[in-house]
């Protein structure tokens, strides 16, 4: 993970996304480089614009945070259940 927030850091500095920078980085937080992750993060992000990404995954998220607000709305449902099972037994006592 710490691959990719070197990566990410770099862009948001507006340095190139290389093997150098990512080791540079990745050196200077005391974390052991493991130049084979490198190397790979580096091609997997060959020709990708991480800013646009960036914005695709800031849409991507807040999906989930108008999902969530769904509950919601089925709490009067679930009150209205426990209201009508309520007077279903008062009238066996009624």
């Amino acid at each position: 993970m710490e691959y990719i927030y070197a990566a990410l850091l770099l862009h948001k500095v507006g340095q190139p996304v290389n093997e150098d920078n990512i080791r540079n980085v990745i050196a200077a937080t005391g974390a052991q480089v493991d130049d084979s992750k490198i190397k790979t993060l580096v091609a997997s992000l060959s020709g990708v614009d991480i800013a646009k990404e960036l914005e695709n995954a800031s849409v991507a998220v807040a999906a989930p945070a108008a999902a969530s607000e769904a509950p919601k709305a089925e709490e009067p449902k679930e009150e209205k259940k426990a209201e009508e099972s309520a007077a279903g037994l008062a009238s066996l006592f009624g």
